[in-house]
């Protein structure tokens, strides 16, 4: 497995992290959970993304309790807030109250005495950035959290988030995360080049497009996957058109020819070097 560091951070973490969306404890039972956990951790994964509300917090719990018998200094476990917790006013969005009050909660639901990196789960336009980013600087100097990341953010907004945070010495975001897979690349005409400016890594989700890319949906629609489920992905009906599964299948071809090209100049090769043996054995 191989590591990068993040951003402008000494963090580094494996170049796959295990996700927790619609899967543990919605999907995938919990004892299914902890055994993909394991394997995934047994395998060189060290980095484990969830987030406050997956499966209203249910995956926060699995997520944490199957890390409990590695040290704590080997895995770096990531999760987030925005999304709405509640009826209130304050039950969503990136004000200091709402932070505040969903870090303690995961702290409280994961047993964890601080949280290694906390995203902003998407960007709140009802909330001053200087707010928001003087309450991730606050958990960050409490040990509440050790880094703070923004998920979901335009280019514009990343880039004001650290010029702010320059401004008042505070500490900056060092991750974004992302949608990015063959079917979705918009990030590379202006988020990765504005990040790569101010020294953000990004951290994307659903390379596969949440499985279209796998080629399990070329032919029909699989029985008990998301595309059945209305109730279970709203993202995933905007990904799941005749345009994309078509493109799948091209990737599929293209896949394929790739594969087989490489045997047949392998193959041409080991037959151009036993020639080549048998000629100077003679």
């Amino acid at each position: 497995m191989r590591y990068n560091q993040l951003g402008n951070s000494g963090l580094k973490v494996s170049e796959i992290s295990l996700g927790s969306y619609l899967t543990f404890g919605e999907r995938v039972t919990e004892k299914e959970s902890v055994k993909t956990i394991h394997k995934a951790y047994e395998l060189g994964v060290n980095s484990f993304d969830t987030a406050n509300v997956y499966q209203n917090g249910h995956a926060e719990r699995i997520l944490a309790s199957a890390l409990k018998p590695f040290a704590r200094d080997e895995y770096v476990i990531a999760t987030k807030a925005y999304w709405p917790t509640g009826k209130g006013p304050n039950t969503r969005g990136l004000s200091r109250k709402h932070l505040l009050e969903q870090v303690n909660t995961s702290l409280r639901r994961m047993k964890l005495d601080y949280i290694d990196l906390f995203y902003c789960h998407s960007y709140d336009h009802e909330t001053p950035v200087e707010e928001t980013l003087k309450t991730l600087d606050d958990l960050i100097k409490q040990g509440k959290i050790l880094y703070a990341g923004i998920s979901n953010w335009n280019s514009e907004q990343i880039t004001h988030a650290i010029k702010i945070a320059d401004t008042y010495l505070l500490n900056r975001i060092i991750v974004h995360q992302c949608e990015y897979s063959l079917l979705k690349r918009d990030i590379e005409s202006s988020i990765i080049p504005a990040s790569k400016e101010v020294g953000v890594s990004q951290i994307v989700f659903s390379p596969l497009a949440q499985g279209i890319l796998t080629g399990k949906y070329n032919e029909q629609t699989p029985k008990n996957s998301r595309a059945t489920n209305p109730n279970v992905n709203k993202f995933f009906k905007k990904l799941y058109t005749n345009h994309s599964v078509q493109k799948a299948r091209k990737l599929e071809e293209l896949a394929w020819k790739l594969i087989n090209t490489n045997r047949v100049i392998a193959n041409l090769v080991i037959f151009s070097m036993h020639n080549k043996d048998g000629r100077n054995n003679g």
